[in-house]
């Protein structure tokens, strides 16, 4: 159904007045009544206006679209008023609005107001479309303007997917907010360039929007904004530039403009050293960084479920029956901790796994995989010829090795591998890397995991023997560094560390790093409650949003301020983050579960002390930023002398 379908010249008033928003709803009410879309026009004006209560339909740049869906609309409509004056409507960019439209829809499942809602919507992103409503002499005319847009809006989308100019990929460890954020920053930015841009991204729930054969053979370039290991193996022969989903949320003009230039090298499959260049040119700091998060990245489902289950396990438990066997001593309490258990023991096998299949393709994940196993048995050359050895697990510390060593090693197979006669090319995969691999994994952990093992266990015994002192100041230390760059790679590292820790007992460490990382979200959303006029106006709602992400542990709901004003919020940041870890510490707090935020909050050591931490934390970073941040000039009154006529 298109928007002229629904919309009539009877329902349109060109030269509106209104002097509030309930009296312009009111008139496009009556046009929707007149028009016989109405049954009952009370009852239809109080669902618009109860809309209205959850969240303001002014949209901004001068637009507002009212809607309401309810048994007293007889038949989907619309109606339109332009306000040549304005009218206050608390739009989202505190602007007034001029160009009002009214959205009818009956009771049904068809969500028609929607679909409506999208179109228009997105006709009215368009500046000439809203001038040339604006300016319309007649509401023949009107809809005319209307007809022609949506015509010409259906074009494009009838034009087939592989018009693609320009695919990008973009994910991040976690594969929450990043991901997303660098898809729509690339989006954008390449609709304001004119260039058409489909963006796959991969996400914690999948891979969304993906490409078609035929986009990849019609597209001049592709943009891999990843901090997660992509496989590029689809895109033989086609101009490629990768950098980190950062840069897709901060740099999308640059990264654009590179992949239709020459600085875009092209991509061959079946030249492994094509990609090596590619990412030489990355640097070899940003190379391990990556290939550890997409250990990490792999790891997680793995650590979250498991240790949720575990913890859960204790809460059920009876402490009294036998305090050695604690969590376990009830069928239902051994049932979580079994199944909590089995996924959690093997997160450092995925970690040391996936951080090979990273350097190494799939060649390397059984190589690091098993290296993975042998460091956390801490298995060694002695143990094998005397059995009273007893074994030291080399950790969280001993997996890294295994993953990197596991990876390179099969990158120093493949080399020696490419000097051997073409015929025999099938049999190297599944029978020369894995044998000679795991074999020669197996020999280096064995030899390294005494010493390594060594080193993991005075690391823990140091964290568990630190003064209140030094434990407070660990806390301060790994809270600040979830907050200096809200996702990247110093917050990653801290929360590699903190779920690290978990494997070796350490659960304090976690709780420190969960709290510094839930402070800057929730510092922006306490800013915005207790000092309005420090935050934009049009980012008000997104402000508030930021409780919610917050209290669920996504730091990079904070990102649009930081980025926004970064000498004033980072810093603030900082601070926050550094007082609820250094608290969290203090306070003893512990936490099994390395993500859920509030809603792990039974699981933790401590509760009431840790939401006593994260609550400080944020109102001293809220209270930084006030300090720092002056009163916007938006909020300034403009006294208006009255005229009496």
């Amino acid at each position: 159904m298109k928007i002229t379908d629904l919309l009539s010249e009877n329902a349109i008033t060109l030269n509106g007045q209104a002097k509030s928003k309930d009296e312009a709803i009111s008139q496009l009410v009556d046009l929707m009544t007149s028009n016989g879309n109405i049954a009952n026009k009370e009852e239809y004006k109080k669902v618009v206006l109860k809309r209205e209560e959850e969240g303001s339909t002014g949209i901004g740049e001068g637009i507002a679209i009212p809607h309401g869906k309810t048994d007293a609309v007889l038949k989907p409509g619309l109606a339109a008023m332009v306000v040549p004056n304005g009218v206050e409507f608390n739009s989202l960019d505190g602007n007034p609005a001029n160009l009002l439209f009214l959205i009818a829809a009956p009771n049904t499942k068809d969500n028609v107001h929607l679909d409506v809602l999208s179109r228009l919507s997105t006709l009215l992103m368009d500046t000439k479309f809203r001038n040339d409503l604006l300016n319309a002499k007649t509401s023949k005319e009107f809809l005319s303007i209307i007809d022609n847009a949506e015509n010409e809006k259906l074009k494009e989308t009838e034009k087939s997917d592989s018009m693609y100019e320009i695919l990008a990929i973009t994910a991040c460890p976690t594969g929450i907010a990043h991901t997303y954020m660098a898809a729509e920053a690339l989006e954008k930015m390449g609709e304001q360039l004119g260039h058409r841009i489909k963006v796959e991204t991969h996400g914690s729930s999948g891979v969304k929007n993906k490409f078609t054969k035929e986009e990849i053979k019609n597209a001049k370039g592709i943009i891999i904004a990843a901090d997660t290991k992509i496989d590029l193996a689809r895109f033989d022969g086609k101009k490629i530039i990768k950098a980190k989903v950062a840069d897709g949320i901060n740099k999308p003009k640059e990264l654009i403009e590179n992949v239709l230039s020459s600085k875009a090298s092209i991509y061959h499959s079946n030249n492994s050293s094509s990609e090596t260049d590619t990412e030489e040119k990355e640097g070899v700091g940003t190379r391990i960084y990556k290939h550890l998060m997409n250990g990490v990245t792999h790891m997680l489902p793995f650590v979250v479920g498991g240790g949720i289950l575990i913890a859960i396990a204790f809460l059920l438990d009876d402490y009294s029956i036998d305090p050695s066997n604690f969590g376990m001593n009830t069928p239902i309490a051994a049932f979580f901790k079994t199944v909590g258990g089995a996924a959690f023991n093997v997160m450092l096998y995925i970690l040391a796994g996936y951080i090979a299949m990273s350097i190494a393709d799939r060649p390397g994940l059984a190589v690091g995989f098993v290296g993975g196993i042998l460091a956390v048995q801490g298995t060694t050359f002695e143990s094998l010829s005397n059995s009273n050895v007893n074994l030291v697990s080399s950790g969280f510390l001993g997996a890294l090795i295994a993953g990197f060593a596991g990876g390179y090693i099969v990158l120093a197979l493949k080399k020696l591998c490419s000097y051997l006669p073409k015929s025999i090319e099938g049999i190297k995969t599944i029978l020369l890397y894995p044998v000679f691999g795991i074999l020669i994994i197996g020999a280096f952990m064995l030899l390294i995991n005494p010493y390594v093992g060594a080193i993991n266990t005075a690391i823990n015994t140091y964290l568990s023997s630190m003064s209140s002192a030094n434990k407070v100041l660990l806390g301060a230390i790994l809270g600040a560094m979830m907050a200096v760059d809200l996702g990247g790679p110093v917050n990653k590292a801290a929360y590699a560390f903190g779920t690290g820790m978990l494997a070796s007992g350490q659960y304090e460490i976690m709780a420190a790093v969960m709290a510094g990382g839930m402070v800057p979200p929730l510092a922006i959303a306490f800013l915005a409650t207790a000092f309005p006029r420090k935050i934009p106006k049009k980012d008000k709602q997104a402000a508030y949003v930021n409780y919610i992400m917050g209290l669920s542990f996504i730091s990079e709901g904070a990102i649009p301020f930081a980025s926004a004003d970064p000498l004033r919020t980072i810093p603030a940041f900082i601070v926050g983050s550094g007082v609820a870890g250094a608290l969290s510490m203090l306070f003893n707090c512990t936490l099994m579960a390395p993500h859920g935020g509030i809603f792990v909050i039974a699981t933790i050591g401590h509760p009431l002390k840790y939401l006593l931490a994260i609550i400080v934390g944020s109102i001293v970073s809220a209270l930084i930023m006030a300090k720092l941040k002056k009163n916007l000039p938006e909020y300034k009154e403009v006294n208006v002398k009255k005229v009496r006529i």
